[in-house]
Order: C-alpha cells, then sequence, then structure tokens
C-alpha cells in the first residue's frame, strides 16, 4: 500500500509559481508538500541564461535559478513528493491526491501550478539545440540575437507579436508558415507586413535546423512540391502554442477552449478549496515573474481560505 501523508495544502508543480507559493505557504507554517512531477522544475529547467528575472543582475542559469528557489521553500519546511500527480479526488474533504504507485496526499487546499509546455516541431535538431540558438520565447531570449538573422515559426496572434518583438534586436526575422495565408488578426498581420525586417516564407515547413553547437541555419522544405531550400540564419523560434498541462483534472476543474484553467478572483477554480496559479491558467504573459508572482497570489489566498475555514495554523498575517 502507499504511505500517506496529511498536509494543510498540496502544491502540484514546482516550477517558479509552484515554488513560490511553497515558499509562502511554508513561512505561514502551513507544511505545504510539493508533488514536483516529472521532470520537476517547469520550462526554466530548459532555459540557458535568464537575464529578466529581478535581483540576478548578471543573469542567471535556468536550472540553477529552480534549484535556489526549491532550496529556499525547503529552508522553511516545504516537503517535496518526486513524482507525477496521477489522480485528484475532490469528491470529500480533506482532498486525495495520488502520486505514482507509492504516495497518497490528503490536503485542506490545493494548488495547481502544473505550466504549460511550448509545442515544438518534433525535430532531433531542434531538440538539440534547444537553448543554443533554438528557443520558444522571444521575450526571453531576443536580447541574446543582437544583429542576427533568424526564423519564426508559425502564423497566429502571438507568433506575429513574437516577430515584431525580435525586430528590436534582430537585423531580419522570416516568418515561415505551413498555410498559404496567416491566421493571425488583420492588424496583427498588417502590423508585420509593414515592418521591414519581417519577410514571409508561405506553405513551407522546417525540416532541418542545422550547426553543431549552435545555429547557423534551417533547411525549408516546400509542402506542395518538396522541393528543399536552406536558410543561412543564427536562431530559430518557434511559436507554434503551447499546452498547458491540465490533462489530469479534465472533468473536475473548469477549463477553456485551449485546455487553460478558468479562474475567479484571480486565482479560485470552479472547486472550491483548489487555486491555480503560473502558465497553467496564465496564457498571456508566460513569464518566470509573473508565474513567480501569481504563485504568492495563490498562497495568499489559500492562508487565507484555511483561516476562514478554522484548518490554518494561524489567522493570516499581512504580508510585505
Amino acid at each position: 500500500m502507499p504511505s500517506e501523508v496529511s498536509t494543510p495544502v498540496a502544491i502540484v508543480g514546482s516550477g517558479p509559481a509552484g515554488l513560490t507559493a511553497a515558499l509562502y505557504c511554508a513561512r505561514a507554517e502551513l507544511r505545504p508538500v510539493v508533488i514536483s512531477g516529472v521532470p520537476a522544475g517547469g520550462q526554466l529547467m530548459i532555459t540557458t541564461e535568464v537575464e529578466n528575472f529581478p535581483g540576478f543582475p548578471d543573469g542567471i542559469q535556468g536550472p540553477e535559478l529552480v534549484d535556489r528557489m526549491r532550496r529556499q521553500a525547503a529552508r522553511f519546511g516545504t516537503r517535496f513528493i518526486d513524482a507525477q500527480l496521477t489522480r485528484l479526488d475532490a469528491r470529500g474533504r480533506p482532498f486525495l491526491l495520488e502520486a505514482g504507485p507509492d504516495h497518497r496526499l490528503r490536503a485542506d487546499a490545493v494548488i495547481v501550478a502544473t505550466g504549460a509546455n511550448a509545442r515544438w516541431l518534433g525535430l532531433p535538431s531542434e531538440e538539440r539545440l534547444r537553448g543554443h540558438g533554438v528557443s520558444a520565447c522571444a521575450t526571453c531570449d531576443g536580447f541574446f540575437f543582437k544583429g542576427k538573422e533568424l526564423v519564426l515559426v508559425g502564423g497566429g496572434d502571438s507568433a506575429m507579436e513574437e516577430a515584431l518583438f525580435l525586430t528590436n534586436f534582430a537585423s531580419r526575422v522570416t516568418v515561415v508558415h505551413r498555410r498559404r495565408e496567416l491566421r493571425a488578426s488583420r492588424i496583427m498581420q498588417e502590423r508585420a507586413r509593414s515592418n521591414p525586417k519581417i519577410a514571409f516564407r508561405f506553405e513551407e515547413e522546417v525540416a532541418e535546423v542545422l550547426g553543431e553547437q549552435s545555429v547557423e541555419g534551417v533547411r525549408l522544405r516546400h509542402l506542395a512540391t518538396g522541393a528543399e531550400t536552406t536558410l543561412q540564419v543564427q536562431g530559430l523560434f518557434v511559436a507554434i502554442g503551447h499546452v498547458p498541462a491540465t490533462e489530469v483534472f479534465r472533468g473536475l476543474l473548469d477549463l477553456d477552449e485551449k485546455g487553460y484553467l478558468r479562474t475567479r478572483e484571480q486565482t479560485r477554480t470552479n472547486v472550491e478549496g483548489i487555486f491555480a496559479a503560473g502558465d497553467v491558467h496564465d496564457h498571456r504573459y508566460r513569464q518566470a515573474i509573473t508565474a513567480a508572482g501569481l504563485g504568492c497570489m495563490a498562497a495568499l489566498d489559500v492562508e487565507r481560505y484555511l483561516a476562514e475555514r478554522g484548518t490554518a495554523a494561524h489567522p493570516p498575517t499581512p504580508h510585505a
């Protein structure tokens, strides 16, 4: 039989949202338990240099930032279960959470911070060069491509936003799209088309990312003819959407048409006692710092919720 532990609050996910929530809950003496997920750490674990997280003027590697946040949460008593959540039962109270075959957890409140994963092209060369010229976040990494030529894959509003943002740094951005026309709204198309730094390649796909240690080019394939051409570029950005990690919550928590958690009053879900934080419900900003902020908000909401139910260690305290 799997072991069973009890806690006032369980946190599912160990990216910046989950770890910030854990830190705040731990300092409020709520004895949080984090089900970290597999792999743990979220999108930061595949991010190389992070230069836009406050407090690190010289930048920091994504995995190191996660490690520091985890150690800080552990310092105040956070416990970790390094496994994947397989079941959340909300039919009774406290909630029942199962993680893998060996862990059962009872919790008075739950914070879901499972995040969202970028959609990738699925190329071995793309995976090999991820973090070495291949990125899915222009806001995070555009700064590193000053004066470079780039390819961006995608055709929606987010892709156009990313392409326009990249023109602040790159000398040229070529948008590659599988269809004959962009899916972006007319206004976003007009903005992108009117930018002299942006070019378009339609009905083509990236067949291979070229380079050994860093991106040196991409091989494009025309979908109708099969003809292949090579572009000499120094970076590839993929902007074809994200997939929220919410499959285990289907049928229990309200999801929008894209699968993200719906929330009200910032972090509350449709189930009383279950809260959401980070990219699992924020599909607009998707930054480490905004995820951390939402983790803080969820923790404060949980603290108040438990105090109102009389299950907190003490009434909610003011926070700086």
